[in-house]
């Protein structure tokens, strides 16, 4: 070994500055909080996973969502600095009760002692304190936080090891993938030093977003699942429910995390095909008491009804117009009769599984199903092997995923060719 690589070495060993406890000590100051697989074990081995969403996580929906088998779920992300600040938005945002366990909250943040404070609030309602390291929206980029700082490792390293030297509850991160694996896993390996107990990894580059989402991969997953010690959840590829084995078994993480294919379809984990007025009034009835922002339930709502919609075009304007409780009821009970009229005259077997040219499942419109969709640049796409390679009639090499025509969403909901799966 030269001696340039002797200092290499020595430099990568040497324990940051911002690393003011050992573990030992730390330990000693929180000798009951857990780690690393106690902490999982704890909250049940959680397999099924609801992702933080912004607006679309809340309390209600995490409800409903728990009873379709999610065993463990996100917050929406909060920004650290507007919620220690602002008490309006703390009270509409987090919200909680003794059914809504185990359950993470996630912060975007990029101050160490903003962070702490912030979190300090939740510390006593939540299982672990979560930090985004994921969000590529624009928004990120601009408040400095999220996926935008992957190039800045020592920021990173400091916001999860402040919470991990001074926070009750455990810290966990949500990282999104490099292009290149070994500086995915190094990047995970840090994490992991700084004090994240779980990490999720979201098997996208910070560049995979809107119309360039395209696929996740798997493969990154696994080898940051072979690098480090803690449990990991994998994120993305989710369509249907044995697309989590799948995931399982190709990555052999602990849990699979989704995020919009459960805003389509909270009955995923259960693996039911339900129709989406029942999901609908389901959820109603949650929020009937549980107070909800009437922006997210117009949300949820456009989600769920979303392949009914575009055939029912009057009742879509009624729906932008609702502004409470008694408007998005009257809205549901008005879709459920043109669905159930649709489904009379259907033969639709939910027992019998069909799947189109491209191997997605061909659902009635009225059924909860994820969402598909076109790359805006076809010709140019890179995304063009099917994610549900198994189940394809056509062998994925035979089959180009950016190419063929496809009509407007009909009665038949017909397959667009990109899975999307946002953070």
């Amino acid at each position: 070994m030269t001696v340039a690589d002797t200092t290499t070495v020595a430099a990568a060993a040497k324990v940051p500055e911002h690393f003011t406890m050992t573990e030992d000590e730390i330990i000693a100051k929180f000798p009951t909080r857990l780690r690393g697989f106690d902490l999982y074990r704890k909250m049940g081995s959680p397999k099924n996973i609801v992702a933080p969403m912004v607006d679309q996580s809340e309390l209600a929906w995490r409800m409903l969502s728990r009873n379709y088998g999610a065993d463990l779920c996100y917050t929406p992300m909060f920004n650290a600095k507007i919620f220690l600040n602002e008490q309006k938005y703390r009270d509409e945002q987090w919200q909680t009760n003794e059914t809504d366990r185990p359950v993470i909250v996630q912060f975007c943040a990029n101050d160490p002692d903003i962070l702490l404070k912030a979190a300090s609030l939740v510390a006593g309602q939540a299982d672990a304190v979560d930090l985004n390291l994921g969000c590529p929206q624009h928004i990120a980029r601009r408040g400095h936080y999220g996926s935008f700082l992957m190039d800045e490792w020592d920021l990173v390293s400091k916001l999860i090891r402040k919470l991990h030297e001074n926070l009750e509850i455990p810290v966990t991160a949500k990282i999104r993938v490099f292009p290149e694996v070994e500086k995915t896993v190094e990047y995970a390996k840090m994490v992991e030093a700084a004090g994240a107990q779980i990490i999720t990894v979201h098997g996208r580059l910070r560049e995979q977003k809107g119309h360039k989402t395209g696929l996740a991969d798997w493969t990154k997953i696994k080898a940051v699942k072979d690098a480090v010690k803690v449990p990991v959840f994998a994120n993305g590829n989710i369509l249907y429910q044995e697309d989590i084995q799948r995931c399982i078994d190709a990555t052999n993480v602990e849990g699979v995390m989704t995020a919009e294919t459960n805003l389509y379809n909270p009955a995923l984990f259960s693996g039911k095909i339900l129709p989406s007025w029942q999901l609908a009034e389901e959820y109603l009835e949650i929020c009937d008491g549980v107070p909800t922002k009437a922006a997210y339930i117009r949300a949820h709502l456009f989600k769920l009804f979303r392949y009914s919609l575009p055939i029912h075009t009057d009742l879509r304007q009624k729906l932008v117009e609702v502004k409470e409780m008694g408007g998005f009821w009257q809205f549901v009970k008005d879709m459920k009769v043109r669905l159930i009229a649709d489904a009379e005259g259907s033969d639709f077997d939910p027992e019998v599984v069909v799947v189109d040219e491209f191997g997605y499942r061909k659902y009635p419109h009225w059924i909860c199903q994820p969402a598909l969709r076109f790359e805006h640049d076809k010709e140019h796409s890179k995304s063009k092997r099917l994610l549900n390679e198994v189940q394809a009639d056509t062998p994925a090499d035979a089959t180009d995923c950016a190419t063929g025509g496809c009509d407007a969403v009909d009665n038949e909901a017909k397959r667009q060719k990109t899975v999307v799966e946002s953070v």
